[in-house]
């Protein structure tokens, strides 16, 4: 049985995408790469503030009492300018192999530098912690996930 970790997502199968490791037997977090390469512009030269999805190529499994926190790159805002426009992601259990991504979870950045910044496939661009949650005595949700992202408000 299988009790949480990652895989590759849909569509991905065939483009080099390294599962996640964590670098030291006290770190938190696995490290996330970008799937491939992503230009991230500079807000400065943006019309509309729109942020940029970097692709992981990955997707998640867990029990039904975790959800997996994706946090920046401490190094990220100084070195690149990249800033989580969420601050940070939450994936569910039941986004995991959804009908319109099959779980596929990505970053989501904005370049608050004046220049346009090159993210390179198999660049670390964040890291992913799995988190056990709890609920109130009174919770009653039933709801079922119908799509990907952002589909828990449809």
């Amino acid at each position: 049985m299988k009790t949480r970790g990652f895989e590759v997502a849909k569509g991905f199968e065939d483009k080099g995408i390294n599962l996640p490791i964590r670098k030291t037997k006290f770190s938190a977090g696995y490290d996330i790469e970008a799937a491939e390469d992503t230009l991230i512009p500079s807000m400065k030269n943006l019309e509309t503030k729109v942020p940029t999805l970097v692709k992981t190529g990955l997707k998640a499994y867990m029990q039904d009492d975790e959800v997996l926190l994706l946090f920046n790159r401490s190094s990220n805002p100084k070195k690149k300018g990249l800033v989580m426009a969420n601050s940070v992601g939450v994936i569910d259990k039941d986004y995991y192999g959804n009908p319109d991504n099959d779980g596929h979870f990505m970053f989501s950045f904005f370049n608050v530098k004046d220049e346009d910044i090159l993210i390179k496939k198999g660049e670390a661009i964040g890291q992913a912690i799995f988190q056990k949650y709890l609920i109130t005595d009174d919770d009653a949700a039933d709801g079922v996930r119908v799509g990907g992202f952002g589909s828990t408000t449809k």
